[in-house]
């Protein structure tokens, strides 16, 4: 709880969740000079009480925090001051959840364990274990945040993911272990990676084909990679304005194990709303991977593509390189989108359940391949302008609050090549990351 003051005319409650915008229902005609001052004053006050609350929010260890603006009281009171009190509710020292998620085309239960403010700054230890249907995990976590600055932080994590990847006949399992620390720079959010993680591969099933065979068996890999972002949305699931631009990059085999390449990718959007309450939205997804010596890539670090969530109208990574069925990803690739989405025809249930549907107008188009890197970068721009795989069509989109989202698309594939898996007509996708 605490205090704090500040000048005004009259007392402005505010209390909890409904503690939003400022002031923007009041009208004020002929206002004088000096009171004009004060008005702003109070509206100065407000904002960043509601700043102050929303970054306790953020913690992660209050489950309530309510703000009361009052005039000041006592004999140290100030003329026309305010006190800002907020009344916090701490979470218990131990919290459980349990949750269900969808995305690539499979389901999982998901059970955690969570000691908040461990240590009393905002420390938290995570236990997660995640049973689905293609893949199986636990971790455990420590998260550390900078006193005073949220943004920066360092965490630690310990886990082991076991994994099915039908469309390459494969079956992975990963024990690892991995710091990291995150901060920003201006408008930009970065982290900073290490990871050591023992890799197991096996076959998933005997009719795998020789060259996923070859791929089995053990192998460590030791890399740093940084990420950075920059995020203007509005919302991560259905953006009705603002850009996005992610850039990763990793290098492996510098700080041991026997994996060694070098692996850059980045991510764009773009959203634009138009009349109608419908949006416009363009995106752009690439990534190289190169290997660093004699041994070739690993299929465990390729590039997929294919699927609901990426060039629709093809199925879940089945673009690309394959051999006898199993497709084996590539060292190169780059998918685009367009994207309309515009409300329900005749706009059934608005202002309530209609508004969380969109009708969704798409154009897709990707490639990936392998590249030969001797022959210089105006030949790699026509290996991957060849054979573009492209589709479109048109769908609804169910939004899952803030979480994912839900599709289902009539989709039209077309450049199909030798190989490839199309699925010509209906097709569902559940997720949270979409091109």
């Amino acid at each position: 709880m605490g205090t704090v003051h500040a000048r005004s005319l009259e007392p402005l409650p505010s209390n909890g969740p409904d503690f939003g915008a400022l002031g923007e229902e009041a009208e004020f005609v002929e206002v004088e000079p000096e009171a004009k001052q004060e008005i702003l004053e109070n509206k100065d006050v407000m904002r960043k009480s509601h700043e102050a609350r929303e970054k306790l929010l953020r913690l992660g260890i209050f489950r309530q925090v309510d703000v009361l603006i009052d005039t000041c009281q006592g004999d140290d009171a100030l003329p026309n001051g305010l006190d800002v009190t907020f009344e916090v509710t701490e979470l218990r020292r131990l919290t459980g959840s349990y949750n269900t998620m969808v995305g690539n085309n499979e389901g999982s239960m998901v059970l955690g364990l969570k000691l908040p403010n461990l240590l009393g700054r905002a420390e938290k230890v995570t236990f997660q274990f995640s049973y689905g249907t293609k893949e199986t995990s636990y971790g455990l976590s420590f998260f550390k945040p900078q006193p005073g600055n949220f943004e920066r932080n360092f965490s630690v994590n310990l886990y082991k993911v076991t994994g099915q990847f039908p469309w390459s006949s494969l079956r992975e399992t990963d024990r690892g272990v991995s710091t990291e620390y995150s901060f920003p720079i201006w408008k930009t959010s970065h982290t900073v990676k290490w990871e050591g993680v023992w890799r197991e591969l096996g076959c998933l099933s005997r009719t795998a084909s020789f060259a996923v065979r070859k791929e089995s068996g053990h192998s460590l890999k030791s890399s740093l990679s940084h990420a950075m972002v920059i995020d203007s949305r509005n919302s991560s699931i259905l953006p009705r304005r603002g850009a996005l631009l992610k850039v990763n990059q990793e290098l492996a085999g510098y700080t041991g194990g026997d994996v060694s390449f070098l692996k850059e990718d980045f991510e764009l959007q773009l959203n634009k709303q138009l009349v109608l309450d419908s949006v416009f939205s363009a995106s752009l997804w690439g990534g190289m991977l190169v290997p660093i010596g004699e041994k070739p890539s690993s299929i465990a670090d390729r590039f997929y593509l294919g699927g609901p969530t990426s060039v629709r109208g093809f199925s879940m990574h089945s673009i690309g390189p394959q051999s006898e069925g199993d497709y084996l990803g590539g060292e190169a690739y780059w998918a685009g989108g367009l994207h309309l989405y515009t409300p329900l025809p005749f706009r059934p249930g608005q202002g309530g359940f209609g508004e969380l549907f969109r009708t969704h107008f798409f154009l897709n188009a990707g490639n990936l391949c392998n590249l030969n890197y001797g022959d210089g970068p105006r030949a790699h721009i026509r290996k991957l302008a060849e054979c573009i795989r492209w589709s479109y069509g048109a769908g609804l989109v169910l939004r899952l609050g803030n979480i994912a989202r839900l599709e289902l698309n009539y989709c039209i594939p077309m450049g199909v090549q030798r190989g490839d898996r199309i699925c010509d007509g209906v097709q569902f996708g559940a997720g949270i990351r979409f091109l």
